[in-house]
């Protein structure tokens, strides 16, 4: 029986998607326990603290935010756009861009919602959400 070696690109590529997978699941469920421990303030000091290393140029924006919200439908519980939002900023800070957490509020009626932005660009949700929301903090 004649078989052909693996794709040596096709496997590091899976390999590598399983990781960033990996990496937003774990991003999500710290997000989940720091505001289980801490509460919204211990989130909010947390991402404050945590700022980019480098300033980046890969393209690895959109792979990000994507495996972040795959990650939110495998995670154990629903997750919610704040636990989601810092969780894409926290991986997005790590690999070197400056995103921020955007937390705005609709008065009537009253809900608030959150994403992520870099450079004042929405990156995680649909790219007209910031002027559905009146913006009263980023972090």
């Amino acid at each position: 029986m004649l078989t052909t070696p693996p794709n040596t690109d096709q496997t590091l590529t899976a390999r590598t998607s399983a990781l960033l997978l990996a990496r937003a699941y774990v991003a999500l469920l710290r997000v989940d326990l720091l505001i289980a421990r801490r509460g919204f303030s211990g989130l909010y000091k947390e991402l404050r603290a945590l700022s980019a290393r480098r300033d980046s140029t890969n393209g690895r924006i959109e792979e990000i935010c994507r495996y972040v919200d795959l990650a939110s439908v495998l995670y154990f519980k629903e997750v919610r756009c704040l636990q989601r939002s810092a969780a894409t900023t926290s991986l997005l800070r790590k690999e070197g861009f400056s995103a921020e957490v955007v937390i705005g509020v609709h008065t009537c009626p009253f809900r608030a919602h959150a994403w992520v932005e870099l450079a004042g660009v929405v990156v995680n949700d649909k790219p007209y959400i910031s002027s559905m929301y009146a913006i009263i903090d980023r972090f």
